[in-house]
């Protein structure tokens, strides 16, 4: 959250185990009331999809049969959801919300390090830089 007070930006963080279930919830002062529920969405979907929320957008807006993501219960079809992997499996996600879709991607990017240290905690495996560029963030 560091980044999002660092640039005035009003968000929520959301992270959950593998199987969607909330484990992590930080909400900032003057965010959308809306937020939350859709961090706390983006997160699951990447969780229990195990992909990005950000692939569902795209499929979405390519209409046609892509269209019909929007009956998958949970699939999130927004940007800002990402699955966590540590050593090929996924842990978890991370959901969020609040923002634009650069300022939540500069929130993912500036707070990598926070997640790899709670994450990774006694591990002897190696941060994989730029995970979150390509959409998943392996540990």
């Amino acid at each position: 959250m560091a980044e999002a007070r660092k640039n005035n930006w009003a968000m929520v963080v959301a992270v959950t185990d593998a199987a969607g279930d909330l484990v992590y919830f930080e909400k900032m002062d003057g965010v959308m009331t809306g937020s939350v529920a859709v961090a706390q969405g983006k997160a699951c979907s990447a969780a229990i999809f195990k992909r990005p929320t950000k692939v569902w957008q795209d499929i979405v807006a390519g209409g046609g049969d892509g269209l019909r993501i929007l009956t998958l219960q949970g699939a999130v079809a927004i940007e800002g959801g990402l699955p966590l992997i540590v050593d090929g499996k996924i842990v978890g996600a991370i959901g969020l919300s609040g923002g634009s879709a650069p300022s939540e991607r500069a929130m993912r990017e500036g707070g990598s390090g926070c997640l790899r240290s709670v994450l990774c905690a006694g591990r002897s495996g190696e941060w994989e830089a730029g995970g979150f560029q390509r959409g998943i963030l392996r540990l």
